[in-house]
């Protein structure tokens, strides 16, 4: 048996086959298939979806760009008819017997040597163009590979690091739990895996081996812990201990229904936080008394390349609208940027993403997918409570600007004679030290405040919270960021408005009396945490 030791970040005791996860980076290697036609199908079906794709670019391409810029993708769908491309491909895996990753690797490949130097051939001068075609086709058969894994049982992920992107599309019913060489336990990964609830362990270095592939894995997402191939002795302890933890969980349950009131008297709202409309069901199941925070970025990394439309926001919305009743649903507008990325936004390429171009300022410079996405939240509020709320506030001219926007939105739909709420709160994130300062200007413009201490905590003290170089240094209880939470408080008190605190500090049971003790009106956590957070504070005197 063999100990990893990483940092934990959800909590939770798997058992399983590790498989380790990777992005189609790596080289295209040849294997050997034993049934050749099942290759086959695999890419001619693999082409077909390239071939959609590209009719789609080409569709929307010509609509913003003009015909002459389209043009591009119909050459690639050239490609993809051509026989000299499409035929050496299908010898290859039905002479050869190897998989279509390799024949298409070898077809291209030959297919560029021989006619990028006809000079009446298509090809000349659009190489790069060819190698797009063969990633599209490639991407997709790794992709076919990867659902074919997945039908088989439940499985232990293992990766060098995983993106939040990447995150956000594990299904739970298939990836009992991951592990990472690298990672922070502050990084919106490790957000969503809490949320998600799934165990987890990251950072456990280079020892985490692609010899362990296959084999038999313990996660203990309690103490950061990876068992390899754990004798039996082990085995006996891990099932006991998750015995324990289901009984706990037991007790907890009893605590539905119940009051968020401590001993004294003193209330507090507890809601939850979500990415996507699958994590609805979870708020329910744990009772929180609504969804503090429903980080709508995550319907635009889970959309591929394509911007989610109107409609289909519209009806993600709808539904925590209605599954709510008329508990509040916050909505908070896509922030994107920073380790936050979607493919239908171009946002690489800054040295420093993390204080760069993200969040309300994406928004604002992209008014028309701003204002679509508004629209989308006003005509899902008429279902429900639904609440807007601005993020990566810095100044009162970006409120200003964000609700003009939310105007236009409104004047749309009230023309259209489309039903929405209107009087539908809107509020900000508090995430920066400017914010802070300006806290009470800001209160007096919006209606309701929260707290993201993840991303406060790392500009107030001028980290990355992703660098898993700088945990150590990465301090949330700072005594600055603590005296910044009590002035915001203080100062959206003064205005008689609303304040939550909506970072991972708000689960962190060690301050829950703290909170209370400054008038936090609400704590929005990952909705695993509602129940303990319940417990807690009817705990404190």
């Amino acid at each position: 048996m063999i100990t990893l030791t990483g940092k934990r970040v959800s909590e939770g005791i798997v058992i399983g086959r590790l498989v380790f996860f990777n992005r189609g980076e790596r080289e295209i290697r040849k294997i050997y298939v034993e049934d050749a036609e099942k290759e086959l199908v695999r890419f001619q079906k693999a082409r077909k979806r390239a071939a959609s794709e590209l009719q789609e670019l080409y569709d929307e391409s010509a609509g913003e760009l003009g015909e002459a810029n389209a043009m591009i993708f119909e050459m690639q769908q050239m490609v993809l008819e051509d026989e000299e491309f499409i035929n050496p491909v299908i010898r290859t895996i039905t002479e050869q017997k190897l998989n279509a990753e390799y024949a298409v690797k070898v077809s291209i490949e030959n297919f560029l040597k021989v006619f990028s130097s006809r000079a009446e051939s298509y090809v000349r001068g659009h190489e790069a163009d060819i190698h797009d075609v063969a990633a599209r086709v490639l991407r997709i058969l790794s992709r076919s590979r990867k659902d074919r894994m997945f039908m088989d049982e439940p499985f232990i992920m293992a990766a060098r690091d995983l993106y939040p992107s990447e995150a956000v599309r594990l299904d739970k019913s298939k990836v009992l739990g991951f592990v990472t060489m690298y990672g922070s336990i502050n990084s919106h990964t490790a957000v969503l895996a809490r949320t998600k609830g799934i165990p987890s362990v990251i950072g456990i270095g280079e020892a985490l081996k692609k010899d362990y592939e296959g084999k038999m894995v313990i996660i203990d997402g309690f103490d950061g812990k990876l068992y390899i191939e754990p004798d039996q002795t082990t085995m006996e302890k891990m099932k006991e201990k998750k015995k324990q933890n289901l009984q706990k969980v037991e007790t907890l349950e009893r605590l539905k229904g119940k009051e968020n009131i401590t001993q004294s008297g003193q209330k507090i709202d507890v809601c939850a936080n979500i990415g996507n409309r699958e994590d609805i069901e979870k708020v329910l199941r744990n009772d929180a008394n609504g969804i503090g925070l429903f980080r709508s970025e995550f319907l635009y990394m889970e959309s591929g390349g394509r911007m989610p439309t109107e409609e289909q926001q519209f009806q993600t919305y709808k539904l925590a609208a209605e599954a709510m009743g008329m508990k509040k649903v916050i909505i908070r507008t896509a922030d994107l940027g920073g380790d936050k990325q979607a493919e239908s936004l171009d946002l690489s390429g800054e040295g420093n993403p993390m204080m760069g171009y993200r969040g309300i300022r994406i928004s604002l410079d992209k008014e028309e997918m701003f204002k679509t996405q508004l629209r989308a939240i006003l005509r899902a509020s008429a279902f429900g409570n639904l609440g807007i709320m601005f993020p990566m506030i810095t100044s009162l001219e970006e409120v200003i600007a964000a609700k003009k926007v939310l105007q236009k939105a409104k004047d749309e739909l009230k023309e259209e004679k489309t039903a929405y709420d209107q009087n539908i709160k809107v509020g900000v994130m508090i995430e920066t030290p400017a914010a802070v300062m300006i806290s009470g200007e800001l209160a007096r413009g919006v209606d309701f405040f929260s707290i993201g201490t993840n991303d406060l905590t790392q500009h107030t003290l001028a980290m990355d919270r992703t660098n898993r170089r700088l945990a150590g240094y990465y301090n949330p209880y700072h005594p600055a960021l603590i005296k910044m939470i009590r002035i915001v408080t203080n100062n959206v008190h003064l205005e008689g408005k609303h304040i939550s605190i909506c970072g991972d500090l708000a689960a962190d049971t060690s301050m829950t009396e703290t909170f209370i003790q400054m008038g936090v009106d609400e704590l929005s956590v990952s909705p695993g945490k509602v129940l303990p957070l319940r417990k807690k504070i009817r705990e404190i005197r």
